[in-house]
C-alpha cells in the first residue's frame, strides 16, 4: 500500500522512479480506509534528502500512510530553502491538539553539544512530553534516539575519541520481540556519529529492553517494555552514498576523518560502495508501521 505524500514534494519523482507507491491526497480520499497518521520531524539539515529516505522505507508496507512533516520552530534552518519549509512542513505548535498514530524524530548534527545547548532544546523536550500522550508508538533516530533517552530515562551520551561511521554487524538479542521479526541473527546497519550510549545505563531502566547491539558500534536497538518507544542509533535509511558524501564533505573541511568502515569495497573511498543494509531498512520499518503503529493504535485516534 502506498505512502501518501503532496504531489509536488520533490521525492516523489524519485520514489516513482524506484517503484515505491505512493499517491495523492486526491487519490486517498477516495479510498475507504484510515491511514495510519504519522509526523516525521525532521531535523537533519539535508531535509529534502532526509524526506526521500523515511519516506522510501514508509512505503514499502500493506498499510497506508498519510505523513506530516514537521520542523522547530525555534531554529532556522540554513540548508533547506525557506519555500520547501512553507510549501511541505510545519511546526509542533500547529499540531498540538492533533494526535498520530506514529512519530519519527531524526539525527542532528548536534550530537556534540550538551542537550542543553542545543538552540531548540526547549521546544523537542515540550515535544517529546507531547508525544507519550498524544503517539501511540514514536522511532527516535540516532541523535533523536540519545536526546528521547536523556528526557525521558536520564540516559547520558559519550564522546567517542573519533568519529564512528561506516556499516557495522548486529546482533540480534531476543528474536521473539516483535520489531525484530524476520532479522537474521546478524545483520548490517550503518553509523555516523561522534557520541554514544552505553548498554548499562539502559540495562539500568526497567522500562528499557537492549534489542540489538554491535561489537564495534555498541548500542543499536532499544525499545521500550510497552513497545511504544523505538530507540535505533544508527541510519538505517541511509542512502548507498550517504556516507560517501558525509566523508568526502569532512574531508573537503580538512576534518581529522578515517575512511567509513566496512563501506567501500577494499576500503577504497574511489570504489562506488555497495548497499548490504537495505533488506534490514525495509524490515524493520515495516515491522514497527505493523506491531508497534497498526496493531496497536486506535481506529479513532481522538479517544
Amino acid at each position: 500500500m502506498p505512502v501518501n505524500i503532496p504531489r509536488e514534494l520533490p521525492a516523489r519523482q524519485v520514489l516513482q522512479d524506484e517503484n515505491v507507491f505512493v499517491m495523492s491526497t486526491e487519490r486517498a480520499q477516495h479510498q475507504d480506509i484510515r491511514p495510519l497518521r504519522i509526523a516525521i520531524l525532521n531535523l537533519m539539515p539535508t531535509k529534502i534528502a532526509t524526506e526521500t529516505h523515511l519516506l522510501r522505507l514508509l512505503g514499502n508496507s500493506p498499510l497506508q500512510v498519510e505523513v506530516t512533516l514537521l520542523h522547530m520552530g525555534s531554529h532556522c534552518s540554513r540548508n533547506t530553502p525557506p519555500e520547501h519549509l512553507a510549501a511541505f512542513y510545519t511546526t509542533f505548535e500547529t499540531v498540538r491538539e492533533l494526535r498520530f498514530d506514529g512519530l519519527i524524530i531524526t539525527g542532528a548534527p548536534v550530537e556534540q553539544l550538551a542537550f542543553e545547548d542545543v538552540d531548540y532544546w526547549a521546544e523537542l523536550i515540550d515535544l517529546l512530553d507531547w508525544s507519550r500522550e498524544h503517539v501511540y508508538s514514536t522511532m527516535h533516530v540516532c541523535w533523536g534516539a540519545q536526546a528521547a533517552l536523556y528526557r525521558h530515562y536520564g540516559v547520558p551520551k559519550y564522546q567517542l575519541p573519533r568519529k564512528l561511521s561506516g556499516v557495522f554487524d548486529h546482533d540480534v538479542l531476543d528474536a521473539r520481540t516483535p520489531i525484530l521479526s524476520g532479522f537474521d541473527e546478524v545483520f548490517p546497519a550503518p553509523h555516523s556519529r561522534y557520541t554514544e550510549i552505553h548498554a548499562a545505563d539502559i540495562l539500568a531502566v526497567p522500562q528499557l529492553k537492549l534489542l540489538a547491539t554491535s561489537a564495534d558500534a555498541g548500542v543499536y536497538l532499544v525499545g521500550s517494555t510497552d513497545g511504544r518507544e523505538l530507540y535505533v542509533t544508527g541510519h538505517p535509511e541511509y542512502e548507498r552514498d550517504t556516507l560517501k558524501l558525509e566523508y568526502e564533505r569532512d574531508v573537503a573541511r580538512k576534518l581529522p576523518i578515517a575512511v567509513p568502515n566496512h563501506y567501500f569495497p577494499g576500503d577504497d573511498p574511489a570504489r562506488p560502495p555497495r548497499v548490504t543494509w537495505r533488506s534490514h531498512a525495509f524490515l524493520l520499518y515495516a515491522n514497527w508501521l505493523n506491531h508497534c503503529v497498526y496493531q496497536g493504535t486506535p481506529y479513532n485516534l481522538e479517544n
